[in-house]
């Protein structure tokens, strides 16, 4: 038999399927999708079955090689993941391995490593005074690596050692998935043994006794060692005795790394459905029971009950024996919506999102491989999980740019779930306040089915907005970051023992660092960018590569000490309130605060629970978040992202602000929200104001139209980056003259330019953006442009990414 492996030399050249031929030991084993070991010239390397062929040429079958090891007893992939992998290569133009190893965890990705062996020849006698050549002939194998860091004064010996034939070298593919064991304690009595040594047990061995008991309680059940010794307040000894009397074994056994093991859900009760909720699940529910292809994209406000919309629909997809992914954006993977999918679905939920370890990760992905779940609620990723009846997936946020993967394979979410979708005969149903435009253009175009849910649960009103324009303030000589109508409502909360969100999408407490005497500013050594001032350790560190320095005393040019902090921060946002309101208590959420494991849900409950005022962060508390007592939202600079040079500025926003904004007001109280901005006549701030996404929509796609970006004109960025600025635009001219003659007339090709961050990590960056409509040949050219200048860029080690829909220009 031979096996069609896709192995793990991610270059253009060897983005194919190579022939192996499978031993005949290894035939109970392998099947596509299995992961595998296989010989690639003199190293082992890890591949993935595509395909096998039962019947193969007997001559060609002899000149091929043999599949060393298959690492899993299950395949990791699916057929259809694999068809899937294939087809994201395309897209995408990205290898094909590099497409399949997204769909697995980390730990599957198996790492190859050249290894040191012992030879027939290496005895006893050969091995003299070298300490190497004995732990050689102990163990037969050593990790090259390892030989180097602990016999470093030997490792200068090993060729000569090669030479004459005492050792040998190789590569080994090590696995890195680990699982759990934990020891058990099971009887070897029956019950009426068990009934007999209890009695026979002197009254010194108590301890004996009461775990006898246990075992006598739950008969025929192994139960946890960890478990017993908490319960019984005992060590290992009276367990070890007891086994040494041959009534118990103790053995260890797998068991899952359990996020949500500490956790219990209360079972929630199913709410009464509003009229229009009724009527979005008519249309939902139809495609569902006939298990057929439809695709939805549900627009409803924020608090309309799009996720109560979720639940039944999932609920009806497993009632159909199916299966159902819910994807939510990273930000939004809440404990609180875990809490509502447990609640509902008990152990049939599998979580996966980035705050788990990797481990947890692994543990959760193999219920799924082994259909222990039926239901997975992830962030991007989660897409991927390896169902194979799937009758639904949800997208919820759907306009969220975290959908778009910035590495290879520079894939979207919702394109992949399309494909899903469309392969497995299921429903795709994308919910949003402020759907993407290029979704509800496509969606006014018929290629979606358009939902509407305009009201919110209750008939509850949206929050009151108050645009407040700074500009006014600083006449009025107000120079504080809060404007006076903002200072004086959280006051009121405040007296009224109200919760209230502060939204600040910039983190650190200064955004940039300089000297007022000179005009110099604290900048990136390694990036084109200023530094961020941090309070809390005194550094101003770079938010791109991490750069850090310690925040000086002068200025650097020119030795001044009139050196001064511009900006707000989050942590200048904290302190300044602690400085207005004494006593107030504030919660601070943003990646500073939230990088210790488990330190978002502990800040969450801590909000829940009232012990803070203000929660106060960055765009992780945007969306997602329902708290009954948040009546006051404050946007402490609503044009952040306004004025970015990127096309997408005014609809992120849009989009931003009626998220936030629609945390105030979802439950019996009343809701205000305050927007500080200094152009308080942008159309995106004066819709988003009054909750009017059509008449955001109508004009945005007019700029868009006038500007040729999407949805008019699609998209693909190339960006190139070298440690020397002449070998990088040398590389863009190279690749724009290639391309220019061969795209058709309508495609338009801009650059090479440099980028709008020029260099980052030390590496300079320049780019040529494609805008295209009727170039149904453009994958196909990339990627003969991409095979053109491989080994030109690979022998200049210039770096060529190729992004299509980019989501990120800077």
């Amino acid at each position: 038999m031979i096996a069609r492996v896709i192995v793990d030399v991610p270059v253009n050249r060897t983005n194919r399927p190579f022939d192996y031929r499978v031993p005949d030991w290894l035939l109970p084993l392998i099947q596509p999708g299995s992961r595998v070991v296989v010989p690639f010239g003199p190293r082992k390397l890890q591949g993935y079955v595509i395909g096998l062929e039962a019947q193969p040429d007997p001559e060609a079958l002899g000149k091929l090689r043999d599949i060393d090891q298959v690492l899993d007893d299950q395949p990791p992939l699916t057929g259809e993941l694999i068809r899937l992998g294939e087809w994201m290569s395309r897209q995408y133009l990205c290898p094909w391995v590099t497409a399949l190893q997204a769909m697995i965890p980390a730990v599957l990705k198996g790492r190859s490593e050249k290894w040191l062996f012992a030879s027939a020849r290496l005895e006893e006698g050969a091995c003299g005074a070298f300490p190497l050549l004995w732990e050689l002939y102990r163990r037969q194998k050593l990790p090259l690596a390892e030989v180097d860091k602990h016999f470093p004064d030997e490792a200068m010996l090993v060729p000569g050692w090669i030479a004459s034939g005492l050792l040998y070298t190789g590569y080994q593919v090590t696995d890195r998935a680990v699982r759990k064991q934990q020891s058990f304690v099971r009887s070897l009595l029956s019950d009426q043994e068990l009934a007999e040594a209890i009695r026979s047990l002197p009254a010194r061995a108590e301890q004996m006794r009461r775990v006898l008991e246990v075992l006598a309680d739950r008969s025929g059940q192994s139960l946890s060692v960890k478990m017993l010794q908490e319960e019984l307040g005992i060590t290992r000894s009276p367990l070890k005795s007891l086994e040494a009397k041959g009534w118990v074994a103790i053995e260890q056994q797998e068991v899952y790394r359990d996020p949500y093991a500490h956790r219990r859900f209360a079972n929630a009760a199913k709410p009464d459905f509003t009229p229009q909720q009724e009527e979005v699940l008519r249309a939902i529910l139809g495609p569902i029971e006939q298990e057929e292809y439809r695709s939805f994209l549900l627009h409803g406000v924020t608090g309309s009950g799009k996720t109560e919309v979720y639940l039944e629909a999932i609920e009806k997809t497993l009632a159909k024996g199916r299966e159902a992914i819910l994807l939510v954006p990273e930000i939004s993977l809440t404990p609180q919506m875990v809490e509502k999918f447990k609640a509902r679905f008990g152990d049939e939920v599998a979580v996966l999102h980035s705050a788990l370890s990797q481990g947890e990760r692994y543990d959760e992905w193999r219920k799924i491989i082994r259909k222990e779940v039926s239901v997975v609620v992830g962030a991007r990723s989660a897409v991927f999980a390896p169902f194979q009846n799937l009758g639904l997936i949800v997208i919820d946020e759907e306009h969220e740019s975290s959908y778009k993967q910035e590495e290879t394979p520079r894939y979207h979410a919702r394109e992949v779930a399309m494909w899903r979708a469309r392969e497995n005969k299921a429903v795709l149903l994308m919910g949003s306040a402020t759907p993407a435009l290029e979704t509800y253009a496509l969606a006014e175009r018929g290629r979606y089915t358009l939902l509407s849910m305009p009201d919110r649960v209750g008939n509850r009103p949206l929050p009151q907005v108050h645009v407040v324009d700074m500009r006014e303030e600083l006449r009025s000589e107000n120079r504080s970051m809060f404007s006076r109508r903002l200072h004086e409502m959280i006051g009121e909360r405040l007296d009224r023992q109200e919760q209230m969100v502060l939204f600040l999408n910039r983190r650190g407490f200064s955004t940039f660092v300089m000297c007022r005497s000179c005009g110099y500013t604290l900048r990136c050594n390694h990036c084109d960018i200023s530094l961020t001032y941090h309070r809390t350790n005194h550094t101003a560190r770079c938010h791109y590569c991490g750069y850090t320095i310690k925040q000086p005393a002068h200025c650097p040019e020119c030795q001044s000490e009139h050196i001064r902090f511009f900006g707000t921060g989050t942590q200048k946002v904290e302190e300044e309130l602690a400085r207005l309101y004494p006593g107030i208590r504030v919660i601070r959420m943003d990646v500073d605060t939230t990088s210790r494991k488990g330190a978002h849900e502990e800040l969450l409950q801590r909000f829940r629970t009232g012990q803070g005022d203000v929660l106060l962060g960055t765009q992780m508390i945007a969306k997602g978040l329902d708290f009954p007592r948040v009546t006051l939202v404050g946007v402490i600079a609503a044009d952040t992202s306004l004025f970015l040079p990127d096309f997408r500025s005014a609809e992120k926003t849009f989009q931003l602000l009626t998220q936030v904004g629609g945390r105030a007001g979802r439950h019996e109280l009343k809701g205000d929200v305050v927007i500080q901005t200094y152009a308080p006549e942008h159309y995106s701030i004066m819709h988003a104001t009054r909750h009017d996404y059509p008449s955001f929509y109508r004009e945005e796609m007019l700029q868009r139209r006038r500007t040729g970006y999407p949805p008019y004109f699609r998209l693909v960025l190339i960006t190139f980056s070298h440690e020397e600025v002449p070998v990088v635009v040398k590389a863009a001219h190279l690749v724009a003259d290639y391309l220019r003659p061969r795209l058709a007339e309508t495609t338009i090709l801009l650059g090479p330019v440099a980028s709008p961050i020029a260099r980052v990590k030390d590496r300079f960056r320049f780019q040529i953006m494609l805008k295209y409509r009727d170039e149904s040949r453009l994958q196909d050219l990339l990627a003969q442009a991409t095979a053109a200048f491989e080994e030109w860029n690979k022998q200049q080690k210039v770096l060529m990414t190729i992004d299509v829909d980019p989501y990120v220009l800077l």
